[in-house]
C-alpha cells in the first residue's frame, strides 16, 4: 500500500494544533483561575503537590500541545525547504545508487502547498539536465526521480541509444566497458545541454527509436541507466504540478537494514 507521508504529517500537525489552541484558549484560563482562587484562600502559600494537581492536564492534551511545535517545524522544513528521499531502484545509475539518501530543494522551482502541491510563489523553471523528484503521473502517491531531458516545446528523439534534442544529438564519450574482458554495460559521459553526467548503456537491450514533442507545461524525464529505467519514453510527460523539487546532494548511503550507513560518498548531484 502506498503511504502518503505528507498527508499524514499535515493531518497530525492540524490535530496537534487544534489541541494546542484548545488548551491555550479554554483549558489554561481555567487552570489560572483555579490557581488564583487557591492562592487567595491560602494567603499566597500553596503546597507544590496542590499546584501540580491544579496545573494537571489530560494526557492527550499534554501530548498534543508538546508535539505541535515539533510537527510544525518538520512540516515547514519538509514542505518548503528541504526534503530527504532514499533511492529505491537503479534507474539513475551510475549517478545515484540504490540506498543513496538524497536531499531535495523544495523551493528551487517555486513554493508549493503541501499535499495539494499547488505552486503559490513561482521561481525557477526546470532546466535540461536537472535531476528532479516528481510524482509519478500514473500514480501520484509514488515519487520518482529522473533527469530532465525535454522542456516544453522541445522535440525529443531517441535513436540508437542517443538522445536528440530539437534535432541535435547529445554527445556521448565512452569511458569504460564493464566488465572489461566480456563487456555487458557501457559507461559513457553524456553532454546534455550544459550538464555533463555519466550514463549506463546495456549492450543486451535493443534500442527503441521513437520521437516525442513535449507539450507546454510538461517535461520529458529519462533515467541515467538508459536501458533499465521506467521513464517518459514509456509513460509520457510530467506536468509541472507534479514536480516535487530539485535533487542537489547525496548525504548518506545505506545499502540495507543489516548494513551500516556510510558517509564516505557525500557529494553534489551532477
Amino acid at each position: 500500500m502506498d503511504f502518503d507521508f505528507a498527508l499524514v504529517l499535515v493531518g497530525l500537525t492540524l490535530v496537534a494544533g487544534l489541541i494546542w489552541c484548545y488548551d491555550r484558549i479554554a483549558l489554561k484560563p481555567r487552570r489560572d483561575e483555579r490557581m488564583a482562587d487557591a492562592l487567595a484562600q491560602t494567603a499566597g502559600e500553596l503546597p507544590e503537590t496542590a499546584q501540580q494537581e491544579i496545573n494537571r492536564v489530560p494526557g492527550w492534551v499534554d501530548t498534543g500541545r508538546s508535539m505541535f511545535p515539533v510537527l510544525l517545524v518538520v512540516l515547514v522544513l519538509r514542505s518548503f525547504l528541504v526534503e530527504p528521499f532514499q533511492i529505491p531502484s537503479g534507474s539513475m545509475l551510475p549517478t545515484l545508487k540504490i540506498g543513496d539518501f538524497i536531499l531535495v530543494n523544495k523551493y528551487h522551482y517555486g513554493f508549493r502547498l503541501p499535499v495539494l502541491n499547488t505552486k503559490v510563489i513561482p521561481m525557477n523553471d526546470p532546466q535540461r539536465g536537472d535531476v528532479i523528484v516528481f510524482k509519478y503521473p500514473k500514480n501520484p502517491t509514488v515519487n520518482y526521480i529522473k533527469r530532465v531531458v525535454g522542456l516544453p516545446g522541445d522535440q525529443i528523439r531517441y535513436q540508437d541509444k542517443v538522445l536528440y534534442v530539437n534535432g541535435v544529438a547529445q554527445p556521448q564519450t565512452l569511458l569504460a566497458q564493464l566488465p572489461p574482458n566480456r563487456p555487458e554495460v557501457l559507461l559513457a559521459q553524456e553532454q546534455l545541454g550544459g550538464v555533463s553526467h555519466q550514463i549506463y548503456r546495456d549492450l543486451a537491450r535493443p534500442s527503441m527509436n521513437m520521437q516525442w514533442t513535449v507539450p507546454q507545461g510538461h517535461y520529458f524525464m529519462v533515467g541515467d541507466n538508459r536501458d533499465n529505467s521506467n521513464d517518459s519514453r514509456y509513460w509520457g510527460f510530467v506536468p509541472d504540478e507534479l514536480i516535487v523539487g530539485k535533487a542537489f546532494a547525496v548525504w548518506m548511503h545505506w545499502q540495507s537494514f543489516f548494513s551500516l550507513p556510510s558517509f564516505s560518498d557525500v557529494r553534489v548531484i551532477e
